[in-house]
């Protein structure tokens, strides 16, 4: 039970020498990254750039004890920090101090709620946020995000808003107002990290072009030019204390931090297993990274610590420079320890263009321009999901984005399930095999007296006139000489009372016109709901076939059933033939 909430004495207790060199260059390599990343992600969320390297300390020991994946980098990441912003700017808070500890609770909540779906094995969750809706939420949010930098980047107080044609009529209205010293220097540190990144990606760009930007206000004092600069930063580690805020505003941060905590795992979730496809020696388990990620978060909050999750750069980084076991996160946290103790003075002149340069650079690759035209080409109705969750995040907002995205994603799913696939099957010439007779026009044979169709869903009260309607027009279309319809139920995986009292009413008026149903290869789920509603009465038990090829041989000459095809189409729960 202990290894089973505590991953760390799984992998701790079978460590092996060879992994230290790796281990110790991913962690140091981690950690200087998370210096820069850190404060720049803090301003993102609108907090002090102390913050993030708040966030940056105990989440990451947390998790490297608690965590299923031995890659993961747990702390600040731009889309959460982008989600706090969005969610805290809209309760109008007084001060920095408020909206500070309003993110720290927000922490605590959203660790719980992960906390709490962890244990209760909720984890398929994070199932309803589909690919079309993550790819739109991520562009919208990622063009958010830098846009939200262009204050820092330009030198101008421009007036917030995370719907974007609001936000750009406000950067119009301050244009004049730009700092050029502000603007040279944020396009020089662009030009630095892309140029560094060309010539090898493994040196840490933005920890270079942080301290080139303090130099150079140190040098030239262009802080007295309007060039704004990070100023002082708190030195020493966080002070252990229980976040106090208005609690009247808990009902407000509840759908905030539900929201977050499904993002944040299915940021992390999607990372942690797209890494461990290149290992072989653990497995990820979602429900234990719930637990992880929501207890990182609770602990954390504790500490000062505002919304974090695992990071696809970081991640990224750390699997690339060797990290084998969670001994690599502590390293990074000692690293970020060791700054705020001793080295956060040096952060005094550091121009806030540098930090908001460095998150636009970051965000870029957050864009995906390829899979929109992947599905513009294939796949059309999920073109328009996330064409429209786009849309909705970037002109709406952030929260509205997600939530509407899986709303949509939900109705997508109806509507696919009310009006499913139907196919009407027939025989491949001098074959046992039954396939759709529009596929395969040139090859089938078709018996006037037989009708067999296959139903591709469910069958529920949301699509059983759909079915009853399709099955009444094939029927017209067969005319007098129809004697037979096979069902194929292959593809059924359940059928609701509404269904089943529709099926009743459609069997007693076939018998009425002298028209039999007969079923083929119904799963064991179906046949324990046709027994256990009796209607198997109605079809008449003999009516149940193994294979369509059965049914269909039936149809043209009846005959008995061998007693093995008797014990396979008869198999309920409630049927003890076998242990006869």
């Amino acid at each position: 039970m202990l290894k089973k909430y505590f991953p760390i004495f799984s992998w701790l207790e079978d460590y092996k020498k060879t992994y230290i060199s790796g281990d110790v260059s991913a962690g140091i390599t981690v950690g200087i990254m998370l210096i820069p990343q850190g404060m720049a992600y803090a301003m993102i969320a609108g907090l002090p750039p102390v913050f993030g390297l708040y966030a940056a300390l105990i989440p990451q020991v947390v998790y490297a004890i608690m965590g299923t994946s031995r890659q993961l980098a747990v702390g600040p990441v731009a889309m959460d920090s982008l989600l706090v912003a969005s969610g805290l700017g809209a309760l109008s808070l007084s001060s920095i101090e408020e909206y500070s500890a309003m993110a720290i609770f927000l922490a605590l909540l959203m660790g719980s709620f992960q906390f709490f779906l962890g244990l209760f094995r909720m984890g398929f969750l994070v199932n309803f946020l589909s690919k079309p809706v993550i790819s739109g939420f991520t562009s919208a949010a990622a063009i958010s995000i830098g846009l939200s930098q262009l204050k820092h980047v330009l030198g101008v107080a421009i007036k917030n808003s995370h719907q974007i044609h609001v936000f750009l009529q406000n950067v119009l209205q301050s244009i004049n107002q730009v700092n050029w010293y502000t603007i040279a220097i944020s396009i020089t540190t662009i030009v630095v990290i892309k140029g560094i990144k060309k010539i090898n990606k493994q040196i840490p760009a933005a920890l270079i072009a942080v301290v080139l930007g303090i130099l150079l206000i140190q040098l030239t004092k262009l802080n007295t030019f309007g060039v704004k600069i990070v100023g002082a930063v708190p030195e020493g580690l966080p002070d252990f204390a229980i976040p106090s805020i208005d609690y009247s505003q808990i009902t407000k941060l509840i759908p905030m931090a539900l929201t977050l905590a499904l993002i944040a795992f299915m940021e992390a979730i999607s990372i942690a297993k797209a890494v461990e496809e290149k290992h072989n020696d653990y497995e990820v388990d979602a429900n234990q990274e719930l637990i992880a990620l929501g207890m990182s978060n609770m602990v954390g909050a504790l500490f000062q610590s505002y919304p974090t999750t695992g990071g696809f750069s970081r991640t990224a980084v750390n699997d690339q420079a060797g990290a084998k076991t969670g001994v690599s996160s502590l390293i990074s946290a000692v690293i970020v320890g060791v700054v705020l103790l001793f080295l956060t003075p040096l952060f005094y002149y550091l121009p806030n263009a540098v930090l908001g340069a460095i998150i636009m650079v970051a965000v870029l690759g957050l864009i995906d321009f390829n899979y929109p035209l992947q599905l513009f080409r294939n796949r059309k109705d999920e073109f328009f999901l996330l064409v429209a969750t786009f849309l909705i995040t970037l002109f709406i907002g952030i929260k509205e984005g997600i939530l509407l995205g899986v709303l949509m994603s939900l109705l997508v799913l109806v509507y696919r399930t009310a009006l499913p696939h139907i196919a009407i099957l027939g025989r491949i010439k001098d074959t046992h095999y039954f396939k759709n007779t529009e596929r395969f026009s040139t090859h089938t044979e078709v018996d006037d007296s037989i009708l067999i169709i296959r139903f591709d869903a469910q069958l529920f009260f949301a699509n059983k006139d759909f079915f009853k309607k399709e099955l009444y027009k094939n029927i017209l279309q067969k005319g007098a000489a129809l004697k037979t319809i096979i069902l194929n139920a292959e593809s059924i995986n359940h059928i609701d009372s509404s269904a089943v009292y529709m099926l009743k009413q459609v069997l007693a008026d076939l018998e009425n016109k002298g028209i039999q149903l007969l079923f083929s290869g119904a799963i064991g789920p179906v046949r324990d709901i046709l027994f256990n509603s009796d209607l198997t009465n109605s079809i008449k038990k003999e009516h149940l076939f193994v294979t369509t090829k059965e049914a269909y041989d039936y149809s043209l000459k009846p005959t008995n059933k061998t007693k093995e095809q008797e014990i396979i189409t008869l198999q309920n729960k409630n049927f003890n033939s076998l242990k006869n």
